[in-house]
């Protein structure tokens, strides 16, 4: 056993233990081939370590992850030899790591993540902005303006979320040029028995009949085009309509028939949702309705990725397009360790994990890899003992207050950008700390 062996990542070792990373590596057929290189063990920890420190350089990782082990500490290697290693280790590893651990971790008494028996959960994507090189634009693209590249190339990441504790269930990873609908349909087995909810850029037969075929049901916003003619017209209002492939016709086999519920929110537009719930008794519109806002929580568990633990705008440190893939499943590992550290958590206080803070579980989670303080079973077990007492004096006060924000900058791009583009009154509004229950009324069909 060699001096690399010893390196651990404090809380999170919990789950990605020496025992599961040996045999992740055993399973990608993934060895070390060569004496005094850096190990592929070590290099498990370290890839984690870096998204669980991406505002660090490798040297200020590596340091951190081998601070207490003298020998270690005083010959770090450079970056190159960083990035050599990270090479050999490759994508799989880290994605193989993210599916030996990813899966929904509700309990059964958690309202807030089951509806009438089935597990809630959320399919929607993000973007990570990757370094501009010429090999990232080619593999994952970026935006475009008047023809030249705009920004930088960004990986799209598509998950299936568990609304209730906003665990990754499933993931996948393409590029910008890349369709998330595309991404959503490789996760369709990952849902079985659970009813997903999806936004309205992603309806399309294909992508439904994936789902129901495992046995998913459906609840997706769709645009007013989208299963537009009624078929027929249900008892509360609501209607059965076909939805079909571009360019196919209103009786083509094709299609598919789904439930068309509109309503509107406090008297604004007209909200139109696709589902395979057909039975308007056993599955009321008015609940179907209330029950899409929890598609927001994937917003939620995407913020907690992208703005606390990689950091606000921050850009992925990979110039290479499968160091990238390799950084984006690093994330989703800590993603997933950190919530199952809250899940823990409120389940020691029978709490909503909602009430418990991220921020707080990582910023100690970034502690322990520091202070070494988690490096067995026992030091973990006594790592979150004292954790659930200094989270708990942070926990969110009572119920999650209702979701309110404009969609429009509060800064402008530049001081040379138009007035127009950016409200100038923004700076004059408050935020608001009380926020009036919403008002969701049901816009039964016309029959004609």
């Amino acid at each position: 056993m060699g001096l690399s062996d010893r390196v651990r990542l404090g809380v999170v070792t919990r789950w990605v233990t020496p025992e599961l990373v040996a045999d992740v590596l055993e399973k990608c057929g993934v060895r070390d081939k060569k004496s005094g290189a850096l190990p592929a063990g070590f290099m498990v920890y370290f890839t984690l370590a870096l998204a669980l420190f991406q505002q660090d350089s490798y040297d200020d990782v590596a340091e951190q992850l081998v601070g207490e082990i003298a020998e270690l500490s005083g010959s770090i290697p450079n970056k190159s030899s960083f990035t050599r290693a990270r090479r050999r280790l490759g994508p799989q590893v880290l994605e193989t790591m993210f599916r030996e651990l990813a899966g929904p971790l509700a309990p059964v008494g958690l309202q807030s993540a089951f509806y009438r028996g089935m597990r809630l959960a959320a399919v929607d994507g993000f973007v990570l902005d990757a370094p501009d090189t010429p090999v990232n634009r080619a593999a994952f693209g970026g935006p475009v303006k008047n023809g030249w590249p705009a920004g930088f190339p960004q990986a799209r990441v598509v998950t299936l979320t568990e609304c209730g504790t906003h665990a990754q269930i499933d993931a996948a990873v393409g590029g910008f040029n890349g369709g998330e609908p595309e991404l959503a349909i490789k996760m369709a087995d990952a849902a079985a028995g659970m009813l997903v909810i999806m936004d309205r850029g992603f309806p399309g037969v294909a992508l439904w009949k994936a789902y129901t075929g495992t046995g998913a049901h459906l609840l997706i916003r769709a645009r007013s085009s989208v299963a537009a003619r009624p078929v027929e017209y249900l008892p509360d209002g609501t209607y059965l309509a076909r939805m079909n492939l571009a360019g196919q016709k209103g009786a083509h086999p094709g299609g598919v028939l789904v439930r068309v519920i509109e309503y509107r929110v406090d008297g604004g537009e007209v909200i139109r949702l696709l589902t395979d719930l057909s039975d308007p008794i056993a599955y009321p519109a008015a609940e179907l309705a209330e029950l899409y806002h929890a598609r927001w929580e994937a917003e939620s568990a995407f913020r907690q990725i992208k703005t606390f633990q990689r950091g606000p705008a921050e850009v992925l440190r990979s110039g290479d397009p499968d160091l990238v893939r390799q950084e984006v499943w690093a994330h989703l590992v800590v993603h997933h360790c950190l919530t199952q550290v809250i899940i823990a958590l409120a389940e020691e206080n029978g709490i909503d994990p909602g009430r418990v803070s991220f921020v707080k579980v990582l910023k100690h989670a970034r502690r322990s890899v520091v202070r070494q303080c988690a490096d067995t079973p026992t030091k973990i077990k006594e790592f979150l003992v004292a954790l659930a007492v200094k989270v708990y004096r942070k926990l969110d006060n009572g119920v999650r207050r209702l979701r309110e924000a404009d969609r429009h900058l509060k800064r402008p791009d530049s001081k040379y950008s138009s007035k127009l583009s950016y409200r100038i009154n923004t700076r004059d509004r408050r935020p608001t700390r009380r926020v009036t229950a919403k008002v969701i009324t049901l816009q039964p069909a016309i029959v004609q």
